[in-house]
């Protein structure tokens, strides 16, 4: 009886077409991730989980490179979305945010500053967290963003309005009074 090769012509396909989207996409998830949970290790893990649940839905991604694009968007920002679940109830404290003791514009003082957007980052749910991180601070245009998280664009404009409320609220102590003369 001869040997039956597990590797299939279309077995063989599905993967050269994961292995051209790891290449293409891996570097721009683990920034998503990096921004999402604001930890390189779980960046990298979240990375990895989310090229893991392509490969074993290898044959039902979209075909198209917007399409799985969006996919792996949508599933990186789920599994942050868990992870956040996750640690707040190990920690239910998590939403503490640093806050700058001087306003001297100096390199320390811009970490702080970072350090305290991160913090009101995390404030913010998953979801409205992913439509900040996406159209702030990558600067992708409403459109993409929509298509991205599959959302309306209606949707990804009103999380953004309530997301820079909420900022501006988390921030409005580093800032001063300037949000209250207004």
């Amino acid at each position: 009886m001869a040997a039956t090769s597990r590797s299939s012509p279309l077995h063989d396909e599905a993967l050269d077409r994961l292995a051209r989207l790891y290449d293409s996409q891996h570097q721009r998830i683990y920034r998503l991730a990096l921004r999402l949970c604001r930890d390189p290790e779980e960046a990298r893990d979240l990375l990895q989980e989310t090229f893991l649940r392509a490969a074993r839905k290898c044959h039902s991604l979209p075909e198209d490179g917007r399409g799985a694009e969006a996919w792996l968007v949508q599933t990186a920002v789920n599994l942050c979305r868990d992870l956040g679940r996750r640690r707040f109830v190990r920690e239910r404290d998590h939403h503490k945010i640093e806050r700058p003791s001087t306003s001297e514009p100096n390199p320390e003082l811009r970490a702080v500053a970072r350090a305290s957007v991160q913090g009101a980052l995390a404030v913010l749910s998953p979801r409205r967290r992913a439509v900040i991180v996406l159209s702030e601070l990558e600067q992708r245009p409403t459109r993409e963003v929509a298509r991205l998280l599959g959302m309306r664009e209606a949707t990804v404009r009103w999380h953004l309005s309530k997301g820079r409320r909420e900022l501006r609220a988390a921030l409005d102590p580093i800032s001063g009074t300037q949000e209250t003369s207004r």
